[in-house]
């Protein structure tokens, strides 16, 4: 695991793209995986522009989302396939037909979980994953004491998440309660994991994560184990680390 930090958010999510992008370039038929959230907005801004401005081509990439909430309908303005299409697809030239995120308003939604670890089985795996991390230390809706073998599921979210998550909707509107979700063992098989953190309000789960030890209360505290994964972290996330933490992602090379 590689730490990186830097001053502020935008350098931090400048750096993080240039990974993205230097591996797309390697790979142009790169299986990408996908966050939401507003702290992967940063990243996707400056994925856009590089598609914009420096030709960046996503033309062969394929996409997985982490997760959607259920009972959405995509059309939804807080649903995240409307999310992610309003915030990096709909920008860049991403063939629709290489595009996967969770169906919300599946009607059987253990025949779409299955089906949707076997679609990125089928694409041979996902190459890199984007990750944000929650409060509480849950990746994707890996709440607290999933199990950190499970794989892409229907969900409870907890109490903290929906609360969390509630400044998205309408006063008057419920949040949802239930979301499908990639599991911890799903996320654990990407080739190569990218976590975003950003402001004081996750150090304490960034903390966890990167120095705790590796716990199901803790799900983001997996990533300890996995052999390329890189931590993208502003000045105010990492305020709880003790460790030293300036290197660089373009530094590490792995066998």
């Amino acid at each position: 695991m590689l730490v990186i930090v830097n001053d502020t958010y935008d350098p931090m999510s400048k750096e993080a793209a240039k990974l993205v992008a230097d591996r797309l370039r390697k790979k142009p038929n790169l299986v990408l995986g996908l966050a939401t959230g507003s702290t992967p907005l940063g990243l996707y801004k400056e994925l856009i522009r590089f598609h914009k401005e420096e030709g960046l081509d996503f033309s062969k990439v394929t996409t997985f989302n982490l997760d959607e909430y259920v009972g959405l309908p995509p059309s939804h303005n807080q649903s995240y396939h409307y999310f992610m299409n309003e915030h990096l697809f709909k920008h860049i030239n991403l063939d629709p037909r290489h595009i996967h995120v969770p169906q919300g308003m599946a009607k059987d939604v253990d025949v779409f979980c299955s089906w949707y670890e076997q679609r990125i089985a089928e694409c041979g795996g996902i190459d890199l994953q984007v990750l944000g991390i929650g409060a509480n230390g849950h990746i994707a809706f890996n709440e607290p004491g999933s199990s950190l073998g499970s794989r892409t599921r229907i969900k409870t979210l907890t109490g903290t998440t929906r609360g969390d998550n509630s400044r998205f909707f309408k006063p008057n509107e419920d949040v949802p309660r239930y979301a499908i979700t990639m599991g911890v063992g799903t996320i654990m098989d990407s080739k190569e994991l990218l976590l975003l953190a950003s402001k004081t309000g996750k150090a304490e789960a960034v903390k966890a994560a990167v120095e705790g030890p590796i716990t199901a209360m803790c799900p983001a505290s997996i990533i300890q184990m996995h052999r390329s994964a890189f931590v993208f972290l502003d000045k105010e996330a990492a305020s709880e680390l003790t460790g030293m933490y300036n290197d660089t992602w373009e530094s590490k090379v792995f066998a």
